[in-house]
């Protein structure tokens, strides 16, 4: 094996822990100051948040011929305005700072890797930046407003009106968002497995029939409804995302020495 194929020196477990809190400890600091500057536009933000859901429900409004409430959205405790754009704030900072997270991560295994591997800082950070901030995207546009379509449709037709909690359409919101996002990190995380030879595409092609049920059930879970056409898209895409994580781990193989 050539000098450039070797690994960094061996690090103890303890230097390991130490590592693992100064990555920590700066990951906090880059979301401390993402903060200072989400938390002064979090009114604009909220505007943004809450926009998918107020979009679908004016549109399924039209359709059904109702006339639009005058509120949306309601709180029933004196604080709970304040600590929920609190919680839009350190979200939207969580995204503002991606990259400099994800750096965080890869200084983290850097010492793990190979010398030539180590020098692939920059296609790490974009290519994790850019799946995440895809799926959130991905999310938002189309993945959130299907599932907020399929569920304010029940409540129009059942001639009910819209009082909703702050807390629990964060909680859905959030949870919607930040979810796809980490769901579209897939061939990142494979790429390493297969650097590892702790996968090969091999046994990703071997198993993707059962991958396949697995997704579809966590389809059917995540888009609830009697809409079968979103549980699909959805199922498509993931399993999509399933077989370019077989790409990723094919290339990513380590090739044997001669």
């Amino acid at each position: 094996m050539s000098e450039t194929e070797t690994k960094v020196q061996q690090m103890s477990f303890w230097d390991h822990l130490q590592e693992l809190r100064t990555r920590l400890i700066r990951c906090v600091l880059f979301l401390a100051a993402g903060f200072c500057i989400t938390y002064a536009f979090r009114f604009r933000i909220w505007e943004w948040v809450k926009k998918p859901l107020v979009e679908v429900y004016l549109m399924q409004l039209e359709s059904h011929n109702v006339s639009a409430p005058d509120v949306f959205f309601s709180f029933t405790g004196v604080s709970e305005p304040f600590f929920s754009l609190l919680r839009v704030a350190f979200w939207a900072a969580g995204f503002l700072v991606a990259p400099l997270i994800f750096y965080q991560v890869w200084a983290f295994i850097r010492p793990g890797l190979y010398e030539r591997e180590r020098k692939m800082v920059i296609p790490f950070v974009f290519a994790t930046t850019f799946c995440f901030l895809s799926g959130a995207v991905f999310a938002y546009i189309f993945a959130f407003k299907s599932i907020a379509g399929i569920l304010v449709e029940q409540a129009i037709i059942a001639e009910l009106r819209p009082n909703l909690k702050l807390d629990e359409y964060l909680d859905i919101f959030i949870n919607t968002i930040v979810g796809t996002g980490l769901v579209f990190e897939m061939p990142v995380l494979i790429y390493f497995l297969a650097r590892f030879r702790l996968i090969t595409a091999k046994w990703m092609l071997k198993y993707w029939r059962h991958a396949s049920i697995v997704i579809m059930f966590a389809a059917a879970i995540i888009t609830p409804g009697d809409i079968l056409v979103t549980t699909v898209f959805l199922s498509l895409m993931m399993i999509g995302l399933y077989f370019i994580s077989v790409a990723v781990a094919w290339f990513a193989a380590p090739k044997e020495s001669p």
